[in-house]
């Protein structure tokens, strides 16, 4: 494993502060993009959704309306028995073959009523499925039309910032290796803690750009003179002087606008 070259204060504080830059820089490119991730991943969850339903509607509306064609079918195959039925009691011997064919025949009527009865149901039924895939049909092509318009959003932004991005993570890690571990490991504690990101500021009008509380003119002093790394009390944030934050900014931002 390569020995890191061993730093001075200033230099290690200069590190640090050039990787807080560099990932400041990520977290506005990300900020840019904001929620919209998320909500184009919701509204393809829900185009999904109501993709699904319409097909689940159209297949239950299929059914129906084969469960009808099988209703009618049934029917002329029980008129066709009545008409059988009743042509045979011109043939009967006595009166129990006539009335047992009366009762074939009466049976074939209520079978044909219940057919009837059940076929008027599904009628309804497919009203009320044809109704369902109308509102869906409009909410799914809504909510298209609104992720089409927020996956446009979001492809411009990533156009935009993408390669910007996949270089300034590249310099974050390139960065992060000439920092010691140490050194590294307090600066992510710190950052992940606040709500900003800010793990290294520095002193704009006597108070630490973190907290913004007012640090003592000893202190600053002490952080101006660069010889030991200094943190706010109050946040816990590395400090560093206004005038070397300046220098870094200038170096960073002119690294930025190459890429």
């Amino acid at each position: 494993m390569t020995k890191k070259k061993e730093l001075t204060v200033e230099e290690k504080l200069r590190a640090l502060f050039d990787l807080q830059l560099i990932d400041s820089r990520i977290d506005e490119i990300k900020n840019m993009r904001g929620e919209l991730p998320l909500e184009v991943e919701d509204l393809k969850d829900e185009v999904a959704g109501l993709s699904k339903r319409s097909e689940k509607l159209q297949s239950d509306l299929s059914n129906i309306e084969t469960g009808i064609k099988e209703k009618k079918t049934a029917i002329d195959n029980f008129k066709d028995s009545i008409k059988r039925y009743t042509e045979q009691q011109t043939d009967v011997r006595n009166n129990r073959e006539f009335n047992s064919l009366t009762k074939e025949i009466e049976f074939q009527n209520l079978e044909i009523e219940l057919a009837e009865k059940h076929i008027k149901e599904m009628k309804a039924s497919i009203e009320f499925k044809k109704t369902n895939i109308t509102e869906t049909l409009e909410r799914l092509g809504a909510k298209q039309t609104h992720l089409e318009h927020k996956e446009s959003e979001l492809n411009s932004i990533m156009a935009e910032t993408e390669r910007e991005e996949k270089l300034l993570l590249e310099k974050s890690i390139e960065f992060q290796e000439n920092i010691e571990e140490r050194l590294l490991m307090a600066y992510t504690r710190i950052r992940n803690g606040v709500r900003n990101g800010l793990a290294v500021v520095s002193i704009e009008r006597g108070a630490s750009g973190g907290s913004y509380f007012t640090i003592p003119p000893q202190i600053q002093m002490e952080i101006a003179g660069r010889k030991k790394i200094i943190t706010d009390e109050h946040s816990g944030r590395i400090l560093v002087d206004s005038a070397l934050a300046e220098e870094e900014r200038e170096k960073i931002e002119a690294l930025i606008a190459k890429i």
